[in-house]
C-alpha cells in the first residue's frame, strides 16, 4: 500500500474486479510470493474448505435479490471466464452496473491508481457515490487503460486474504466481489459486505477469514492509521514466521499435527482413569471382604 509522498505501488498488479488484489514490495520483498502465503498460514488458518470450492460457478437461480443500498459499478474488460466472473454475476443479479471505458466514477474507486488506501473516513464518499471497481485478469493487468478510468477517490485496498476458488488464500488477489466487500466493511458497513457476499457459495469464507484484519481496519480513522495497522499485522506474520522457523531449525515440534492423534490420546487417558478406578474398586471391595471375615472369626 502507498505511504503519502511515497510511489510504492511501481510493478505491482491491479486492484478491483479479478484483479483487485494488488501486489506490494516491503523491504525488498513481494507480498505475493510462496514464502508470504506460507507466513501467514500461521495467523490465519488458510486450509481450504468445501465452502470455498466453487461446485457450481454458473449463475444459480435466486427467487429474491436484495437491491443494495448503495451504487456499485466497474469497467469489465471481458478477460475472465464468464462462469467463474464475479463481476458478471453481480451484473446478472442486477446488483453492479457497467461502465465505459472513458467514463468516470464519482464514488470510491478500487484501483493502483489511488495513492491511499480505503479508511473509514471514506464513509460518507461511499454512502453518497458508492463504490466501482476494475473485472480484469491477473494475467492481463498490463493492457488495461488505467488512464482513462478512475475518478478522484480513487484508493488501494490493504492486505487482505482472497477466499475466492481461483486465488484462495493468496493475499491481495482478490476479486470483484471480494474488493466491494472488503470496502464496505473498513468504511462500516459490515452487512452490506455480508449481502453482497451471500450471493456466493464461498463467500462467507471471506469475511470469515479477514475477521480479524476487518475488524482491525475499522477500528482506524484515517489512511495513515490503516498504513499503520497494516504495516503492524504484517510485522507480526514476519515475526510468528521467524520463530516458527528457528523452531524448527532446532527439532522443537510446536505442530498440533505432529503430535499424534490428539483425538486416540485423550481417548487413551479416559481409559487409563477407568482402569485406575476399577483397581481401586477392587482394592475396596477386597478390604471389605476381609472386614467381613474378621468379624464371623470374632463372632465365633
Amino acid at each position: 500500500m502507498g505511504k503519502p509522498g511515497k510511489d510504492r505501488n511501481k510493478g505491482k498488479s491491479a486492484r478491483g474486479g479479478s484483479a483487485a488484489g494488488g501486489g506490494r514490495s516491503r523491504g525488498g520483498k513481494s507480498w505475493t510470493s510462496g514464502s508470504r502465503e506460507a507466513k501467514h498460514r500461521g495467523i490465519i488458518n488458510l486450509d481450504r474448505p468445501a465452502s470455498a470450492i466453487d461446485n457450481d460457478p454458473a449463475e444459480k437461480t435466486e427467487a429474491v435479490v436484495n437491491k443494495l443500498p448503495v451504487k456499485t459499478a466497474m469497467w469489465d474488460f471481458d478477460q475472465c471466464d464468464p462462469k467463474r466472473c464475479s463481476g458478471k454475476k453481480l451484473a446478472r443479479l442486477g446488483l453492479i452496473r457497467n461502465l465505459r471505458v472513458g467514463q468516470k466514477f464519482q464514488g470510491l474507486v478500487i484501483s493502483p491508481s489511488g495513492k491511499f488506501p480505503v479508511a473509514p473516513d471514506d464513509r460518507e464518499i461511499l454512502e453518497e457515490h458508492g463504490a466501482a471497481v476494475v473485472e480484469c485478469s491477473w494475467a492481463c493487468v498490463n493492457e488495461i487503460p488505467w488512464n482513462r478510468i478512475g475518478g478522484k477517490h480513487e484508493r488501494l485496498l490493504p492486505y487482505l486474504i482472497a477466499t475466492n476458488p481461483v486465488n484462495y488464500g493468496k493475499p491481495w488477489k482478490l476479486n470483484c466481489v471480494e474488493a466491494l466487500a472488503a470496502t464496505f466493511a473498513i468504511c462500516g458497513h459490515r452487512e452490506w459486505a455480508t449481502e453482497i457476499m451471500s450471493h456466493f457459495s464461498w463467500g462467507s469464507a471471506f469475511l470469515k477469514v479477514n475477521a480479524d484484519l476487518l475488524d482491525v481496519y475499522c477500528k482506524c480513522t484515517d489512511a495513515d492509521s490503516v498504513i499503520k495497522a497494516q504495516e503492524e499485522w504484517l510485522d507480526k506474520i514476519d515475526a510468528e514466521f521467524q520463530l516458527r522457523e528457528e523452531k524448527k531449525a532446532r527439532g522443537e515440534v510446536d505442530d498440533v499435527w505432529l503430535t499424534g492423534n490428539m483425538n486416540r490420546l485423550a481417548i487413551e487417558s479416559e481409559e487409563d482413569t477407568d482402569d485406575d478406578e476399577e483397581e481401586e474398586d477392587e482394592d475396596e471391595e477386597e478390604e471389605e471382604d476381609d472386614d467381613d471375615d474378621n468379624e464371623e472369626q470374632s463372632d465365633s
